[in-house]
């Protein structure tokens, strides 16, 4: 599969991650070119950490694995869509998403 034509527009790419049994929004991190083939590979979610500057596979620390459903790419080829099965809380700080701070 090329990849080339989702990263035309820049080197990283938003993922949204959602979990495929609820629907819920779990988390948003960003992906390049070799953490897209890595996730394809593998079935199982790789990123890019912008601030460590490093490929992360998420949960091969905590545990915490996403087993890849399904990805989609939005109409644009620029975002990503990842379906996943989340063994326990999606988010560092022990939630279950990273969406939980309600502005409004």
């Amino acid at each position: 599969m090329n990849l080339d034509k989702y990263f035309v527009k820049a080197e990283l790419i938003p993922a949204i991650i959602q979990e495929e049994s609820t629907g819920e929004v779990l988390m948003l991190a960003y992906m390049n070119k070799e953490s897209m083939a890595k996730t394809l590979e593998t079935g199982y979610t790789w990123f890019w950490s912008r601030s460590r500057q490093e490929l992360w596979n998420k949960g091969a620390t905590s545990g915490h694995l996403q087993k890849v459903v399904s990805i989609h790419g939005d109409c644009d080829d620029d975002t990503l869509l990842i379906k996943v099965e989340q063994t326990g809380p999606a988010c560092h700080t022990g939630s279950k998403s990273c969406f939980f701070k309600e502005i409004k």
